[in-house]
């Protein structure tokens, strides 16, 4: 059987959960890679097949999308060629993490699909969500259409929804308090993060920034490029993990029974939701700018940790897919 599994390269939690998912699925058939996006740090460890432009947004320094540099970065003719391109038909079965050229290309040449990912959560009025109508729900449900859905949150809200994909490299940590702070916060820049942490002096921080050039020290701040194994380590023994507004990152925190604090981006429609659901949780939430000296001096001062059940479902998951979908 021939796989096609594509993945979304706009930030690191989608290649992170398919460094888990690719073995499985090897399990079951020849698979054939297709990554577009150009946000992501974590890399895979097999071969892509297909590396595409794709289309998804640019962080910016102040908290938010960069608007313009998104749409400077999305070319839609090469959006339309790779579309047209791209062979879906030689496939047995196609798995989509919210990946748009596959998507579209299924649904314009009629081949089905099977969206595997975080956002088909969303499908679920179970799901917390903002109320009110906004555009970036309208846009999340049609950016990658899909015959059927296979969604993953922090809590099983509906039938079609399963805990987090906790990656084998996270489950085999073995993790310790040492008295630091991991912080990942990629919509922010440098400085911001500098003036915000210095202020808690009895604190060390280690900041995984998305805009440095090379690691620095600069007092009581560790700044590091973004660096998968580097993160890890940091995240294993930490007391806790100050992060954006994303989904695999505070799982694998929570997982590892850390205390997070989460800083969901500004109009960015999926991280909002995600911290609604953390902050229903127990999890802390800066929802503003000017909540952030406040609620960080409370939470790095907290011992609070939530607990979760998260168990390797993996290859149960992908067996029961398979079975399913594949024709």
């Amino acid at each position: 059987m021939k796989i096609l599994y594509a993945i979304q390269g706009t930030g690191n939690g989608h290649v992170s959960r398919a460094r888990e998912i690719i073995p499985h699925l090897k399990n079951h058939g020849q698979v054939d890679i297709l990554l577009s996006g150009t946000q992501a740090e974590v890399e895979l460890d097999d071969p892509i097949k297909y590396r595409l432009h794709g289309f998804g947004f640019v962080f910016g320094k102040n908290g938010g999308v960069d608007m313009l540099g998104s749409m400077k970065d999305f070319f839609v003719k090469e959006f339309i060629r790779d579309c047209k391109a791209l062979p879906v038909h030689d496939y047995d079965l196609v798995i989509n993490d919210f990946e748009p050229v596959t998507a579209w290309a299924c649904k314009f040449k009629k081949k089905k699909t099977v969206a595997l990912s975080h956002q088909s959560a969303y499908l679920s009025p179970k799901t917390p969500q903002l109320k009110g109508l906004h555009w970036g729900k309208i846009i999340m449900n049609n950016y990658a259409p899909a015959d059927a859905h296979i969604g993953f949150h922090f809590e099983r809200y509906d039938d079609f929804i399963l805990t987090p994909v906790i990656r084998r490299e996270i489950r085999n940590l073995s993790p310790t308090h040492a008295g630091h702070y991991t912080v990942y916060l990629p919509a922010y820049s440098d400085e911001f993060i500098f003036g915000q942490l210095n202020r808690l002096k009895d604190f060390q921080w280690e900041v995984f920034s998305k805009h440095a050039i090379e690691d620095y020290v600069k007092e009581n701040l560790k700044f590091y490029k973004v660096n998968n194994q580097k993160f890890q380590k940091s995240m294993e023994h930490c007391d806790g993990l100050l992060t954006g507004g994303g989904f695999e990152g505070p799982a694998e925190a929570l997982f590892l029974g850390k205390k997070v604090l989460a800083v969901p981006m500004k109009n960015q429609y999926e991280q909002q939701c995600n911290a609604l659901a953390m902050d229903n949780m127990g999890v802390s939430v800066i929802w503003k700018t000017s909540e952030f000296e406040d609620k960080l001096k409370k939470w790095a001062y907290s011992d609070k940790i939530i607990s979760v059940d998260y168990p390797d479902e993996t290859a149960e998951v992908i067996r029961n897919l398979v079975t399913k979908y594949a024709k």
